[in-house]
């Protein structure tokens, strides 16, 4: 006996679920009511962390590529999960693109280090709970019907997000208005085309209650959301032209802030290093999500508290949550207590 134990290794385990929405989803440019996602679990030591990639199809991400990429991790080569940086480095580099996948893993390893350090990420970050922004709740492009009771249904948010850039953007709004007078927040979606029009648009929409507008041109569009950010009344919130931590240098100046997600920014580690960045160049931060489970959700929520605003609802539009986590009370997001991301698993199936 040369008192020789090997030592442990991370072990990654993932498995295919899909979302099932409540309603169908509609956004400028497609619709779906199903969203494929990827459940990953970590192990090390007798510790569980959980992950989550969803796969919107803007993304151009599958069930099918996320696995690929997943199989080809070597996690097993590494022995201590608190090298966040190491770890978190090999899984980017590994292959391009891929970022809900990476996103996955990231999620997973930051509830596994919270679980074993029996700590909440916001506090071990130092964030104060309080400070968490109410959540909107998104209402999607829609019949008048419908549109009226997915208003309905919203009623304990205080703020609604709605989906614009389809061909009733002025009727939507009156649709809703015909309901609450609740603040807006505007998702075109790079629904617009015309800058000029966008502008009026936008003045007419502040005197309807609208408080910012997302991302309303194409994204390749820069020099035109420069110019309506500069003689906006509202602010203009980049979404797909912001996926990554390098894309807010050249941000900065053409959008009055971002909407930073986990599924576009490959998880938290980065996350976090946005929303420091986009302060640091005087521009304002939503959190957002895609459609995801409360796993995803509730990672996202741990940088809340450091977010002007916050578009946390994606595992309210679903029916099949398999995970237990953040809540909301009167539209503002609460944090709880527990450990990591603040997730339970209570499924019955294993990932």
């Amino acid at each position: 006996m040369n008192g020789f134990w090997p030592k442990e290794r991370l072990k990654l385990t993932f498995t295919p679920y899909d979302l099932i929405l409540k309603h169908t989803f509609t956004l400028a440019n497609s619709s779906r009511t199903v969203t494929p996602v990827m459940l990953v679990k970590i192990q090390f030591n007798g510790f569980e962390g959980f992950g989550e990639a969803s796969m919107p199809p803007y993304l151009g991400e599958t069930q099918k590529s996320a696995a690929r990429f997943l199989g080809s991790l070597n996690l097993g080569q590494f022995t201590d999960p608190f090298r966040m940086d190491e770890i978190l480095e090999y899984t980017d580099k590994t292959a391009p693109g891929n970022s809900a996948a990476k996103a996955s893993v990231d999620i997973a390893l930051h509830d596994l280090t919270g679980k074993i350090l029996q700590q909440p990420w916001y506090k071990t970050w130092g964030f104060t709970p309080e400070n968490t922004p109410d959540t909107s709740f998104t209402i999607g492009i829609d019949n008048e019907e419908t549109v009226m009771q997915k208003v309905r249904e919203a009623s304990p948010y205080k703020i609604l997000k709605v989906k614009l850039g389809g061909p009733n953007d002025r009727k939507m709004i009156e649709t809703i208005r015909s309901v609450t007078d609740k603040p807006l927040c505007a998702d075109v979606n790079q629904g617009w085309n015309n800058k000029k029009e966008a502008l009026e648009m936008i003045y007419w929409l502040r005197e309807r209650g609208v408080v910012f507008v997302e991302q309303p041109l194409p994204k390749e569009r820069k020099d035109d959301h420069a110019w309506l950010t500069e003689n906006s009344p509202l602010p203009i919130i980049a979404d797909e032209a912001v996926c990554r931590l390098s894309d807010i240098e050249e941000a900065k100046g053409t959008y009055s802030g971002i909407n930073i997600k986990l599924m576009k920014c490959t998880g938290l580690r980065e996350a976090h290093k946005m929303i420091v960045t986009a302060h640091a160049n005087q521009m304002k931060v939503m959190i957002g999500c895609m459609t995801e489970t409360s796993c995803a959700v509730s990672a996202a929520a741990q940088l809340s508290p450091r977010s002007e605003w916050a578009d946390l609802d994606g595992n309210l539009l679903i029916t099949n949550d398999p995970f237990n986590g953040v809540k909301i009370v009167n539209g503002k997001i609460i944090l709880n207590e527990e450990p990591g991301t603040g997730v339970h698993f209570i499924s019955d199936f294993q990932i």
